[in-house]
C-alpha cells in the first residue's frame, strides 16, 4: 500500500475521521460558518485520500500480476502490466505535483488580470492573446471561466481584463503566472514587418470566500458608475451599470460590467476587492512574496518572468525554470502544464 512520506496519508485520514465525527453531531449546524468551513476541509481531504486509495489498490493488482508472471511466461499480462505500470507511474506524479499546493489559499479559486505594457496595440494585443491563452488553460482542465471586467481598446486588444477562474486549485496552479510576460515576434500591424518585442503583466489573487474578514471602511471607497461598452466604444446598455471601486488608502482599482444590473456589478467589484486586499495583507506577512509584487510593477525588459518567441524561431522560456518548450502554439492555445508544474517542484514549496 502507497502511504506516509511526503503524501502524510495516514494523518490525513485521521483528521477526516475526526471531521466526520463532528459532522455527524446534533450540534453541527449551531455555528453555520464553522459548519461551512468544517465540510469543506472534509472535501478537501476525500480529494487527496479517495485518489491514494485507489493508486494503493491498483499498486496492490500490480504486485499480484507480478506475482503470476514471475510462476509463468503470459505475453498479454505483460502487455497488461506495462500499461498499468505507466497509468500507476502518471498517477503518483500527479498527486506528488498537488503535495506542491500546501499553501494557506492553493485550494482557492482565482481571480486573473491582465494589463499590457507600454507599447499601445502590440502589447494590448499581447495582452488578448495571454487572456485567450489562460481561458482555454482553464477549459482543457474543466474550469468555470467568467469575464468580469473587459476594457477593448479602439485600435484592438484589451486596455484591461479580469477574469475569474473557478476550480479545484485554480489559484494554486496559477499562482505560477503571476508576473511579467514578453512576446517576440514579427508584428502583424507592421507593414515593415519588423520584429517586436512586447510585455504584458499578469496578476492573480485568491478568490477568498465570504466569512474571511477583510476589513473595509466604506469611507475609503470612491465608487463611479458608467455605461458599459462592448468592442470599440460600442455601448452595450443605456443605463450607468458598470462599477469602478477605487479603494484610495491602497490605490486598488476594481471593475465589473458583467452584468446589467449596477447592484450585481456592484457586488462583484467588492469581491474583487477583497480578493486583492486579502493578497496584498498576504504579501505584507511575507517579505519575498511582496518583492515579487514589487517585480511585477515593471512591465519592461528585464522584469519579465517568461518569454514567448515566435521568430526567428519558436520557443517559450521560464526564466525561473529555465523550462523551454518549442510547441510556443501549443502553449497560446492552453498547454500550460508542463510551465506550471515545473514552477511547483522548483519553486512552488519554497514561497509559501
Amino acid at each position: 500500500m502507497i502511504s506516509g512520506g511526503i503524501f502524510d496519508l495516514d494523518t490525513r485520514e485521521e483528521r477526516l475521521k475526526n471531521l466526520d465525527e463532528l459532522m455527524a453531531a446534533s450540534h453541527f449546524w449551531d455555528d453555520q460558518d464553522v459548519a461551512r468551513d468544517t465540510i469543506e476541509e472534509s472535501n478537501r481531504l476525500k480529494a487527496w485520500v479517495r485518489p491514494w486509495n485507489e493508486l494503493s489498490s491498483d499498486a496492490d493488482d500490480l504486485s499480484a500480476l507480478v506475482e503470476l508472471l514471475l510462476s509463468e511466461e503470459d505475453p498479454d499480462l505483460e502487455k497488461e502490466l506495462g500499461v498499468g505500470l505507466k497509468a500507476l507511474a502518471a498517477g503518483v506524479e500527479s498527486m506528488e505535483l498537488r503535495t506542491m499546493l500546501q499553501g494557506e489559499d492553493d485550494h482557492r479559486e482565482a481571480i486573473v488580470t491582465l494589463q499590457p505594457g507600454a507599447g499601445g496595440l502590440e502589447s494590448q494585443d499581447w495582452a488578448e492573446m495571454l487572456m485567450r491563452m489562460y481561458t482555454r488553460w482553464a477549459e482543457r482542465r474543466g474550469y468555470q471561466v467568467t469575464l468580469l471586467d473587459l476594457q477593448q481598446a479602439e485600435e484592438g486588444g484589451i486596455k484591461n481584463a479580469t477574469m475569474e477562474i473557478k476550480g479545484e486549485s485554480a489559484y494554486g496552479y496559477l499562482k505560477a503566472e503571476g508576473g511579467v510576460h514578453r512576446l517576440v515576434r514579427i508584428s502583424p500591424f507592421d507593414a515593415q514587418k519588423r520584429r517586436h518585442t512586447s510585455f504584458a503583466s499578469v496578476f492573480v489573487y485568491p478568490l477568498v470566500d465570504d466569512n474571511i474578514e477583510i476589513d473595509i471602511d466604506d469611507s475609503d471607497l470612491r465608487v463611479d458608475t458608467y455605461r458599459a461598452s462592448g468592442a470599440g466604444g460600442q455601448h452595450v446598455n443605456k443605463t450607468d451599470s458598470a462599477v469602478r471601486i477605487t479603494h484610495e488608502p491602497t490605490g486598488i482599482v476594481v471593475a465589473c460590467q458583467q452584468e446589467r444590473s449596477q447592484h450585481k456589478n456592484r457586488s462583484t467589484a467588492m469581491k474583487m476587492l477583497r480578493a486583492a486586499l486579502y493578497q496584498r495583507e498576504v504579501e505584507e506577512r511575507d517579505r519575498a512574496k511582496e518583492e515579487v509584487q514589487k517585480g511585477m510593477s515593471e512591465i519592461a525588459f528585464g522584469s519579465q518572468i517568461r518569454s514567448y518567441v515566435f521568430q526567428p524561431y519558436t520557443m517559450v522560456n521560464d526564466h525561473r525554470t529555465e523550462t523551454k518548450i518549442t510547441d510556443v502554439h501549443g502553449v497560446m492555445d492552453g498547454d500550460l502544464d508542463p510551465l506550471i508544474e515545473a514552477y511547483l517542484k522548483k519553486l512552488g514549496a519554497s514561497t509559501e
